[in-house]
């Protein structure tokens, strides 16, 4: 299926996704496993191809934008994320992410102007993506696999019911993040906002999804804005277009550039 599709990068929560089969029933709260188990089935059923905009926008107003395009799926050995940001060429960065099934993360980045990637150290997750406000760390959603999870008391988030997921991390998740909070539209496991604190400074980043529709029995969304407590202006992921259903191979995710290969 073509046309917008909500994506992986930045928050594997943009994923489309199907109404959960165990969804809990009209007028009941879906408890700690449930939440957990659509999530993660949420994540492992990635196939997918996606093209859009990542612009950062100023306190003034001011838009800087970068076109990207992307491709995801779950292996068996885990989740793997090719993203390209293909213009301008001179900011051209090509990144592989790879997440096990137990939430072990690498990154793989090919910086502008290089034709060879290297590991990305965890201590440097926390770099923002060519100077916008998502950072390399939220191109995952490793909190969901985090020992550290409970339900907290559900809420209305705009005209949605949401149960409401607070995921801590500890030493051994390596990451920025203290706490990560969902809220989670409790119909159709989609989510609505996402709240990160970073253990650091205790300054927080608040990921709010919009468009939110149904095609096909699919969710998604078409766009992903993200706002830093503090900091002027925001940053946006706009996407434009992709297929839910990209049968995609492991060759796909060569992170070599296209020209090593003589194409163009």
């Amino acid at each position: 299926m073509r046309g917008r599709t909500a994506i992986l990068l930045l928050l594997l929560s943009a994923l489309p996704c199907s109404p959960m089969a165990f969804a809990a029933s009209p007028g009941q709260s879906p408890d700690l496993g449930v939440v957990l188990a659509g999530v993660q089935k949420r994540i492992e059923s990635a196939d997918l191809r996606a093209t859009g905009r990542l612009v950062r926008v100023g306190g003034n107003g001011e838009r800087t934008s970068y076109k990207f395009s992307m491709k995801a799926h779950w292996f068996p050995d885990g989740l793997r994320v090719l993203c390209e940001i293909t213009q301008p060429g001179a900011a051209r960065t090509r990144l592989l992410l790879h997440m096990t099934a137990n939430g072990h993360t690498t990154i793989e980045v090919a910086q502008p102007g290089s034709k060879t990637a290297s590991a990305l150290p965890a201590e440097r997750w926390n770099e923002p993506l060519l100077g916008t406000d998502f950072s390399y760390e939220d191109l995952a959603e490793g909190q969901f696999f985090w020992k550290g999870q409970e339900l907290l008391a559900p809420e209305k988030c705009g005209t949605r019911d949401c149960v409401v997921l607070k995921s801590v991390s500890s030493a051994d998740d390596r990451s920025e993040y203290e706490s990560v909070t969902s809220w989670i539209d409790r119909g159709i496991f989609y989510p609505v906002h996402v709240l990160k604190t970073i253990r650091a400074t205790q300054q927080q980043k608040d990921f709010t999804y919009y468009g939110l529709r149904q095609s096909s029995g699919v969710w998604s969304a078409s766009q992903v804005e993200i706002k830093v407590q503090g900091k002027p202006g925001s940053s946006l992921l706009v996407v434009d277009g992709g297929s839910e259903k990209a049968k995609l191979m492991r060759k796909d995710f060569d992170l070599n550039p296209p020209d090593v290969h003589g194409e163009e």
